[in-house]
């Protein structure tokens, strides 16, 4: 999901351009780092299957991390398929947002791209 997010950043958002990926902060690694179409930095949180209330604590803690170090507006974005039934609320008291993001999607949006690719090495010129 993270590779897809890379390679095609606007299946988080338009306007979304990563920056980094797997970016030290503490208290661990923020999945994707970048900035969207308004210029403020966006912390990503992947989860492959539904997130809980603590992927939303997780990313708010990183949000703060972030902060603390830069002179910009800094929003957080959960991407997982799904989100628990309380982690709404949670989300928004934190100001977070989700974005729903399918494993099974992203694989087959890679697949696509890497045979694609493919196709146009062997294409003689």
């Amino acid at each position: 999901m993270q590779k897809a997010i890379l390679c095609r950043p606007s299946l988080l958002e338009e306007g979304f351009k990563p920056i980094s990926y797997e970016k030290r902060v503490q208290p661990g690694f923020v999945d994707v780092y970048g900035v969207d179409k308004d210029g403020r930095l966006v912390v990503v949180e992947i989860k492959r299957k539904t997130a809980g209330k603590e992927a939303a604590i997780q990313l708010a803690k990183y949000i703060d991390a972030v902060k603390s170090r830069a002179d910009r507006e800094v929003r957080g974005i959960l991407a997982a398929p799904s989100i628990a039934k309380e982690v709404q609320r949670t989300l928004e008291t934190l100001g977070l947002e989700f974005r729903p993001l399918d494993p099974k999607k992203c694989a087959e949006m890679l697949r696509r791209s890497e045979t694609a690719k493919l196709a146009e090495f062997f294409v003689e010129k």
